[in-house]
């Protein structure tokens, strides 16, 4: 186990070295390379404004889904009701579509738990102690 821990040390190690030489470069060529992306001038306030463009236009386009939804809703009622003429490999489609939802929900729920475990322990192991030596964590006020 010590082993594994000195190999995976010395992976870190070298890892950090490359970001640390070729960092720079790449970061100027990806802003290079995405210029046309870049509001200028680069601002807190141009930030701000983009990001409530952002959320209006997502709030804008919500009829549209919402009518897209009902349209695949009444296709699914449509379905429902001729059930009978149904065939086999839609019904596998559709199972392995309500699978493949499963799963991505699954992987989610994966993927989040190391977070929040990571959160919890920053929050209970950022402590400090004030002048009175008492414990003091601002995350928990």
């Amino acid at each position: 186990m010590a082993s594994k821990l000195l190999l995976l040390q010395s992976k870190a190690c070298q890892a950090s070295k490359f970001v640390a030489k070729h960092g720079t470069a790449y970061y100027k060529q990806l802003l290079e390379q995405n210029k046309q992306y870049i509001q200028e001038p680069p601002t807190v306030e141009k930030c701000s404004e983009l990001s409530n463009k952002l959320f209006y236009t997502r709030l804008a386009s919500i009829p549209g889904r919402s009518e897209a939804f009902w349209k695949e809703f009444d296709y699914l009622k449509n379905l429902w009701k001729n059930r009978q003429e149904l065939k086999i490999e839609d019904a596998g489609i559709a199972a392995l579509f309500g699978l493949e939802c499963f799963a991505w929900f699954c992987a989610g729920e994966i993927v989040d738990k190391p977070c929040c475990c990571l959160v919890i322990f920053t929050k209970f192991t950022a402590t400090k102690i004030d002048d009175n030596g008492t414990n003091y964590s601002p995350y928990l006020h």
